[in-house]
């Protein structure tokens, strides 16, 4: 099984962002983002929903589908 569960990553590259300014969009370490982008930790859905948000895009675009 996938450990990748979000596309935050993916997204920021997208935009042309960085992680840094993620965090200082969110209030957040740059270390936090880091686990997210790395999916070593998720955000939970409240949060999720505030990147969607910030960057503009739909939360569906964020998360990874399981069905193949």
């Amino acid at each position: 099984m996938s450990t990748e569960l979000n596309q935050i990553k993916v997204q920021l590259v997208k935009k042309k962002r960085t992680g840094k300014w993620l965090a200082e969009q969110l209030g957040k370490s740059n270390c936090t983002i880091s686990k997210w982008c790395s999916n070593s930790a998720q955000p939970d859905l409240a949060t999720l929903n505030r990147i969607a948000n910030i960057l503009e895009v739909d939360v569906k675009e964020l998360l990874i589908s399981n069905i193949e």
